[in-house]
């Protein structure tokens, strides 16, 4: 038995926002590794979706940081706060709706955002599925 639209959209996550695509576009121009969108919209969360990334070293985590802000302002977005620029392990961007955190590596499995928001949908992203 073929499943109806309205089935198959209960089953289905809603689209991911161009806003959040744009950040994800920003991160895998800048080299960042392990690009990980998670779909926070399910679990009763304070925003929609983390977008979790890192760089090799500070300089390019800011730099990352960089890409994503100037995406975003192109399409008329800032970030509404911008937590630790300065050291550059970990990076906040806070744009309500969404977050994005750059991480350098032993940052990033240190705070294990990942496995913290273990019951959210969660997507490696990679170029190619851009």
């Amino acid at each position: 038995m073929a499943k109806t639209d309205a089935q198959r959209a209960e089953h289905e996550p809603a689209p991911v926002p161009d806003d959040v695509r744009a950040v994800v576009d920003a991160a895998v121009d800048r080299k960042s590794t392990r690009v990980t969108l998670m779909d926070l919209r399910s679990v009763g969360a304070f925003t929609d979706f983390f977008v979790i990334c890192t760089g090799t070293n500070s300089r390019q985590v800011q730099a990352i940081a960089d890409a994503v802000e100037e995406k975003l302002k192109g399409q008329g977005l800032r970030p509404a706060h911008v937590e630790g620029y300065d050291r550059g392990e970990w990076i906040l961007l806070d744009y309500f709706d969404f977050i994005v955190h750059v991480f350098m590596p032993d940052t990033r499995e240190f705070y294990s955002l990942d496995r913290l928001w273990g019951t959210a949908a969660r997507t490696e992203m990679a170029a190619e599925v851009l």
